[in-house]
């Protein structure tokens, strides 16, 4: 059981602070409560930007890399659709560094033209290389706009389109920040050999100045239940035909989260999956599939994922996965079959909480999600999954007005095209 202590400073920002006398390390971890949900539709991708700008140098420090990596730290970030979080980690000796950096950067950027001109055309080449240029790059683009009609969820945290980064405005950057990072909208956990003295102390003299902004309040729109199966097709120049396939679940917080996860385990996580074991190594359908949840806040969505071998029909392998899921509606699992999936997460967890940087991470992620201690009670609700609720969930889930599929094909050859337009017209 992971201890820890909290506090607020009164200009709203929380502070969870963890002790480990074990390594001369500390990581200092803040989790800005802002995604790509949190958009406005005609200018999306502004928070995976801001992960790049925050590097960018800030009011008082033109350079943020240089002194971290003069105190031997290393730092790193991360956007999702729900959240963005910064992580620095450090020598115990030169922990005020990192509360320099951090408190300077939540204070104010230092925006410019150029600082902004420069991101731009970093994140724009990043969107080109991994979305654009990349075989199956923007299936993920398809498959949103297919599963979400309203929901922000509906575009990748990178952006809706490239265009929205290319045209942003700096007045339109500044307003975005101003809004969303400031101590109100921030949970701050500081791990390593301290005492939380030490940390309020530090906290208070760099963090306590900084004005707390408004409190930002979410308004996203809630996605209706889908009522009719969705699919989509579409041609790229890709080596072999994909399948995905995607069902809505439960937001993070609910049981069926939990139980949809497990789903995944048993059906797609690994050599020993139900999807590998028989569409990979008996039927020989796939040369790969995975099936896992996107561990989004709101309602998310249960995913499978596959290329089809080489000359196997990607109908065929469609009927495959949905004949799979329905065994598993019917069926439902065996104890042990369900004991050793939640044996697999206990194992991940105990895994992620032997790093200090992935404790920091965490423990700031659930004192977001309503309460730091609920670090503590994740395994509980996985092992309270019965294979009665189980099987439950997996009806309400795995039902195919519930579902969109993608039918990602490679590109037809020419001469296959030329064959099949002769044969229209001769039958026209």
């Amino acid at each position: 059981m992971l201890q820890f202590e909290r506090f607020i400073l009164e200009n709203g920002l929380r502070v969870i602070v963890h002790h480990d006398d074990t390594t001369p390390m500390v990581a200092l971890n803040i989790l800005y409560d802002v995604g790509a949900r949190d958009e406005d539709p005609k200018q999306t991708g502004f928070a995976h930007l801001f992960e790049h700008l925050m590097f960018g140098g800030s009011v008082n420090i033109p350079e943020y890399d240089e002194p971290l990596q003069m105190a031997g730290g290393e730092n790193n970030a991360y956007t999702t659709n729900d959240i963005t979080n910064y992580y620095i980690q450090l020598p115990l000796k030169n922990m005020e560094t990192a509360f320099w950096l951090e408190s300077d950067r939540m204070l104010s950027l230092a925006f410019g033209e150029k600082s902004l001109d420069t991101q731009r055309k970093v994140v724009s080449e990043e969107f080109k290389e991994h979305y654009l240029n990349k075989p199956y790059g923007n299936a993920w683009e398809h498959l949103r706009e297919l599963a979400y009609t309203v929901h922000p969820y509906r575009w990748m945290t990178i952006g809706k389109e490239l265009k929205h980064i290319e045209d942003a405005q700096l007045e339109d950057v500044k307003a975005f920040f101003f809004k969303h990072y400031n101590p109100l909208n921030a949970v701050m956990c500081v791990a390593g050999h301290v005492t939380t003295e030490q940390v309020k102390q530090m906290t208070e003299k760099w963090f306590g100045p900084i004005p707390a902004g408004e409190k930002y309040v979410r308004n996203v729109p809630v996605e209706p239940p889908q009522t009719a199966a969705r699919a989509k097709t579409v041609y790229a120049d890709v080596p072999l035909d994909a399948l995905y396939k995607t069902w809505h679940i439960e937001g993070r917080l609910h049981p069926g989260y939990y139980a949809a996860d497990l789903i995944t385990e048993i059906m797609g996580n690994g050599f020993a999956s139900r999807l590998y074991q028989k569409l990979v190594k008996e039927e020989q359908l796939f040369s790969n599939i995975s099936c896992y949840q996107t561990g989004s806040l709101d309602p998310g969505l249960l995913v499978v994922e596959g290329k089809i071998v080489e000359g196997k029909s990607i109908e065929d392998a469609n009927a495959a996965v949905e004949r799979e899921m329905q065994l598993f509606v019917d069926k439902g699992v065996t104890a042990d079959e369900l004991q050793k999936a939640k044996n697999k997460i206990e194992a991940m967890i105990e895994f992620e909480d032997m790093a200090l940087l992935s404790r920091a991470n965490n423990l700031a992620f659930y004192e977001l999600l309503g309460d730091a201690k609920m670090i503590n009670e994740e395994l509980g609700r996985y092992q309270a999954i019965t294979p009665a609720f189980l099987q439950e969930t997996a009806r309400n889930v795995l039902r195919a007005e519930n579902s969109c599929t993608l039918f990602y094909r490679k590109n037809i050859p020419v001469t296959q095209a030329a064959d099949s337009f002769a044969d229209q017209n001769t039958k026209s």
